[in-house]
């Protein structure tokens, strides 16, 4: 093997999809960030950073929500996603990328940080064959492949745009991230994060909504409560000042807090 292959040293990056809910749309939202040098200068993309030297991956991932937004978060609201080191996802250099997901408890006013021109919350919906984030006129969809050779296939013969596409193959990590979610809605939604300490069954089905891509009016209340219990523990009664019956609040059975 040639000294020059042994020796080389990808950059490690940290990908780190950044989720919260929109009280007043009652949406699942993803940050975004508009990038601010090369490659792929003015792209939309999630947030990134280098790993340092002396820190971990999972410090790096918490470290970069409180650079970008703020916010100091316990491990429980971060979980690692997946790496990603196909050898076409970075032009000109090599770079792995260690993937993470956060849910934040609440949906904070952003300013862009290092690196980045602009930042914003993108609402998800959902097509027929991907899920979709929007912002106004902007919308970004995850791939609509279903495997990693045929992305990766795609990614290197496709003419990237900024108005529609993000940076590097932050689409098949999206992609990745709500696959990964959904798939985990029956016995651990740790997505049920963003919406704070407790939440009622029709925030719960607000949240899961979008991940199953259906209306929450079809996901039937009593069928949801049934097949999820053991999920949840109930914590009293909703405050909120509404006609009728308040609302039970619960709380996720596996958080501790």
């Amino acid at each position: 093997m040639a000294t020059s292959n042994i020796l080389e040293r990808p950059f490690i990056n940290i990908t780190n999809i950044i989720w919260s809910f929109d009280r007043a749309t009652n949406q699942v939202n993803i940050l975004l960030v508009k990038r601010d040098n090369s490659p792929y200068n003015q792209f939309w993309a999630l947030p990134e950073t280098f790993m340092r030297l002396q820190e971990s991956a999972d410090e790096a991932a918490l470290r970069l929500v409180k650079e970008k937004i703020g916010m100091e978060l316990s491990n429980s609201h971060t979980e690692q996603l997946a790496t990603f080191t196909n050898k076409l996802r970075t032009p000109k250099s090599r770079a792995l990328s260690l993937a993470y997901m956060t849910f934040l408890p609440d949906k904070p006013h952003l300013e862009p940080g290092y690196g980045a021109v602009d930042a914003k919350w993108f609402a998800m919906g959902y097509t027929d064959s991907s899920y979709r984030f929007s912002n106004g006129l902007l919308a970004f969809q995850t791939s609509e492949c279903s495997n990693e050779g045929d992305y990766y296939d795609r990614f290197a013969h496709n003419e990237s745009k900024p108005e529609t596409h993000l940076a590097f193959d932050h689409e098949w990590i999206l992609k990745i991230a709500c696959d990964r979610i959904k798939n985990k809605l029956d016995y651990q939604p740790n997505i049920l994060l963003v919406l704070g300490a407790s939440f009622t069954l029709k925030d719960a089905r607000m949240v899961y909504s979008p991940f199953l891509k259906t209306p929450i009016n079809q996901i039937d209340n009593s069928n949801f409560k049934k097949s999820h219990r053991h999920l949840f523990t109930a914590v009293g009664t909703s405050a909120d000042n509404r006609p009728g019956r308040p609302a039970r609040v619960y709380k996720l059975a596996f958080i501790g807090a």
